[in-house]
């Protein structure tokens, strides 16, 4: 295999996957959110509750909207540049890819689009159920997507048939550690990037002196005591995925840990098991993710355990604006967190695609440096200017607050819901 080839494969892989994860991570902690306070809204009735469920609404439509694309370009990054994968295991892990493409597509996003097309032509509670399948479906989809990606770490439950890898025990392939320990790691980091995101965009309106204090006040407050169990949350399943690796991933854990004596055994090991190559890798890439990882916990824990006192008074919610301040710098924090913990977990095992079974250098296409090179350029590109069109889309919708279109909105004023008998602008 070319070296060019590998290096640029890997690449342009990382590059799609970090990207896509970053629209992930705030889809599924905002439906969450939106849920729940639709959920507040339904029971309660009171119209701020419903006008916080809209305004939050349209952001996760957003973000949704654009993230799928991102999904889409890189399905098919397995079929070009990684067919050595597919190829040799694909039966396995490539099952669940294809559930996972079924739940986000044709359950998710229809659900989705009744969801949003629905508003005042469903009852209320069954236009509640839809954004519940929604949130649901979504956590399915990442499921199915850890499922694959814990069998690259970890894999459990096949057999080899002509060279080939074959699924024998689903039940040991769904319950993986590696993958139930990530699954419940990435749920609760979406929460908490949705809870600064939501307290981040609700501390420039109250900065701003915004009219509708009342509504990013109990907003800002959604986010602050969100963020800070959900934090401790993912710092658990954190903690116990890095006590596993020293039985699921040695090598990974003594470079981490930078254990020298613990390296060169591990390494020895691997030459004796599997012939001669470096089995060590990169300690920039994994201690460096793990460390910047761990570095932003420690400032989101001060932050977040800071946020939850100074949100319990209100005179500091609505006038302490150096706290708004320091809530809207601090919005990055959980994304910078989860991309230097993907790091972290992918780069930490290699040189292996599929771990102890198949190198990465083996499961590259068989592709010319400059076509791996063009389509780098291509798809690099092409992430690009869909994270800025999404930044650019949240940040302007962000900027104009809660207004009477968008979402939800019905232009019969003063008159009824036909569905519910309800005034359009409450619950």
């Amino acid at each position: 295999m070319n070296p060019d080839v590998l290096d640029l494969a890997r690449l342009q892989f990382a590059l799609t996957a970090g990207g896509h994860f970053l629209f992930v991570a705030l889809t599924l902690g905002l439906a969450t959110v939106v849920a729940v306070v639709q959920t507040v809204a339904t029971i309660g009735r009171k119209p701020l509750h419903a006008r916080m469920v809209r305004y939050w609404g349209q952001l996760y439509v957003i973000n949704y909207a654009v993230g799928i694309v991102t999904g889409i370009v890189m399905e098919f990054q397995f079929g070009m540049s990684w067919s050595g994968l597919t190829h040799y295991a694909g039966n396995v892990f490539g099952a669940s890819l294809a559930v996972e493409t079924i739940v986000a597509f044709f359950v998710e996003s229809t659900f989705l689009g009744l969801w949003i097309f629905g508003w005042h032509r469903f009852n209320r509670w069954v236009h509640l159920a839809m954004i519940w399948i929604v949130t649901l479906t979504a956590y399915l989809s990442a499921y199915w997507i850890l499922v694959s990606n814990g069998f690259l770490n970890n894999p459990v439950g096949y057999r080899t048939e002509g060279g080939k890898l074959v699924l024998d025990d689903p039940i040991a392939v769904l319950t993986n550690p590696s993958a139930l320990l990530a699954f419940g790691h990435i749920l609760a980091g979406a929460l908490l990037t949705a809870g600064f995101f939501v307290a981040g965009v609700s501390a420039y309106h109250l900065f701003r002196r915004s009219s509708e204090w009342e509504f990013f006040g109990r907003s800002l407050r959604i986010g602050v005591f969100l963020s800070f169990p959900a934090l401790m949350v993912t710092a658990v399943f954190g903690g116990v995925q890095l006590a596993a690796l020293s039985t699921l991933q040695p090598m990974k854990s003594a470079v981490f840990s930078q254990k020298t004596a613990e390296i060169a055994q591990i390494q020895a090991d691997m030459v004796a098991r599997f012939g001669p190559g470096d089995y060590v890798p990169s300690e920039a890439w994994t201690r460096g993710g793990g460390l910047v990882m761990l570095l932003c916990f420690a400032l989101m824990m001060y932050f977040t355990f800071a946020g939850v006192i100074l949100a319990c008074f209100k005179t500091v919610v609505f006038r302490f604006r150096l706290w708004h301040l320091a809530l809207m710098a601090a919005v990055p924090l959980p994304y910078l967190a989860m991309i230097s913990g993907w790091v972290f977990r992918e780069a930490g095992r290699q040189p292996w695609v599929v771990y102890g079974l198949l190198k990465t250098e083996d499961a590259v296409s068989d592709l010319s440096p400059g076509a791996m090179r063009a389509s780098l350029i291509v798809f690099t590109t092409l992430f690009g200017l869909l994270v800025v069109l999404n930044a650019w889309l949240l940040a302007r919708h962000a900027r104009r607050g809660p207004v009477d279109s968008g979402l939800g909105h019905d232009d019969r004023d003063g008159r009824e819901n036909p569905a519910d008998s309800l005034p359009v602008t409450s619950y």
